[in-house]
C-alpha cells in the first residue's frame, strides 16, 4: 500500500513537471502587434498581468512562477515591449531580463535655439516641456544655455530620461568641439568657437560656404570692423523682445541689441543657435582667403568679394536676379488664374 502512494506521488509529481514542461515549452501569439509597457517599480505580479491582458502569456501565474524559480524579479526592465508572432514565457522573461525594449529616435536639425530644441523634444518624446526645461536648467545655468546641443539623430527608450538624454547631446558636442580646437585648447576658445559656428549656420547651408563664411568672420574680426549679420540681428530682437515677426527692415539694423553686430563690433555675447558639425569645424579652421563680404547669388548660395566695389557688383547683380526672379513668379502666378 506504502510502495502504492508512493507510486502515485511520483506520478503526480512527473504530471506537474510534465505540465510545467510544456506550459514553458508552448508559445503564445498576440492577436496582433501590441506594445506593453512595463512601469518602473512594477512588481512581478502586476507585469504577469499585463502580459497576460496584452495576449504575449496565457498563463500569469506561470511567468509569477519563473520569477519566483529564478530570483530575478527586481532584475525586469521598464520600458516599451513590442510584440509580435510566437513566444514561449522563458522567452518573454529573457527578453525583460535583458531590457530588450523598443529604440525611439529623434533628429535635431542644426540651427534651432536651444528653445527650440527642447520643444522639439517635447513634442517628440510626449515629455512636457516644463520636465525638458527643468533638466536642461539643472546641467546649465540660465543665460549659458544658447549653442551647447549638437544637432544629429539621438536614439532613446521610452519613457525617456530628458536628463541623460541633454548629457548626450552636451557631451557629443564637446566631443566635436574638442577636436575642433585640440591645437588652442581653452574654454575662451570654444566659446569663440561656438559663437562663430552659429552664426555661420545661420549664415549658409552649403558644406563648401561654412569656411568661407568663417574667413569673412575672422578677417573682419581682425579689421575691427563690425561683423553685420543679419542672423544676430534676428537673434537680438527675439532675445530682448521674446518673437521675431519674419521680416527684417531697416530699423531693425538700427535697434541695438547685445547680439547686434551692426550697432556693435566684436562677438555677439553668446551663439545664436546650436550649430552642426560641419560648422563648428569650419568656425575652427577658416579658409585661407581674404573675404570681407557676401551677399546671395540668386542659385541658393553666396558671392564672396574681397573689396567693397566687388561686393556692390556683387549686390547689384543678385537684385537684377532677385527682381527677375520676382517678375517670374508674378508671371506664374498670372497664368495659375
Amino acid at each position: 500500500m506504502r510502495r502504492m502512494g508512493e507510486f502515485l506521488a511520483l506520478v503526480v509529481v512527473l504530471a506537474a513537471v510534465g505540465y510545467l514542461g510544456w506550459i514553458y515549452s508552448r508559445t503564445v501569439s498576440p492577436p496582433a502587434p501590441v506594445v506593453v509597457v512595463i512601469d518602473h517599480g512594477a512588481s512581478s505580479a502586476h507585469i504577469a498581468s499585463q502580459l497576460k491582458r496584452a495576449g504575449v502569456i496565457d498563463h500569469a501565474w506561470a511567468f509569477k512562477a519563473l520569477v519566483r524559480l529564478t530570483g530575478e524579479g527586481e532584475s525586469l526592465r521598464s520600458g516599451y515591449y513590442h510584440f509580435e508572432g510566437p513566444s514561449s514565457i522563458p522567452h518573454v522573461f529573457e527578453r525583460m531580463l535583458r531590457g530588450d525594449v523598443m529604440r525611439f529616435s529623434v533628429t535635431i536639425p542644426e540651427g534651432l535655439r536651444t528653445d527650440e530644441v527642447l520643444a522639439l523634444l517635447a513634442a517628440r518624446t510626449g515629455t512636457p516641456l516644463s520636465v525638458w526645461q527643468r533638466a536642461m536648467d539643472s546641467l546649465i545655468p540660465k543665460g549659458q544655455q544658447e549653442g551647447r546641443l549638437l544637432p544629429q539623430t539621438y536614439d532613446y527608450e521610452k519613457p525617456v530620461e530628458p536628463k541623460a538624454m541633454l548629457v548626450r547631446m552636451i557631451q557629443a558636442q564637446n566631443r566635436v568641439l574638442a577636436s575642433a580646437v585640440a591645437s588652442e585648447p581653452g574654454t575662451d576658445t570654444a566659446n569663440q568657437i561656438r559663437i562663430i559656428a552659429s552664426i555661420i549656420e545661420k549664415e549658409t547651408h552649403l558644406d563648401k560656404e561654412r569656411p568661407l563664411v568663417s574667413a569673412v568672420i575672422y578677417n573682419r574680426l581682425q579689421r575691427h570692423m563690425p561683423l553685420q549679420m543679419d542672423p544676430t540681428v534676428i537673434y537680438g530682437i527675439w532675445a530682448t523682445q521674446g518673437a521675431f515677426s519674419g521680416n527684417l527692415h531697416k530699423q531693425d539694423m538700427e535697434h541695438d541689441t547685445p547680439w547686434n553686430t551692426y550697432t556693435r563690433r566684436g562677438l555677439p555675447p553668446t551663439p545664436i543657435c546650436n550649430p552642426g558639425k560641419a560648422s563648428i569645424e569650419a568656425a575652427a579652421n577658416p579658409a585661407d582667403v581674404d573675404y570681407l563680404y557676401f551677399v546671395a547669388n540668386g542659385t541658393g548660395g553666396h558671392a564672396f568679394a574681397s573689396t567693397m566695389a566687388q561686393h556692390e557688383a556683387n549686390v547689384l547683380r543678385w537684385i537684377r536676379i532677385y527682381h527677375q526672379q520676382e517678375r517670374q513668379r508674378e508671371q506664374q502666378n498670372a497664368k495659375g488664374k
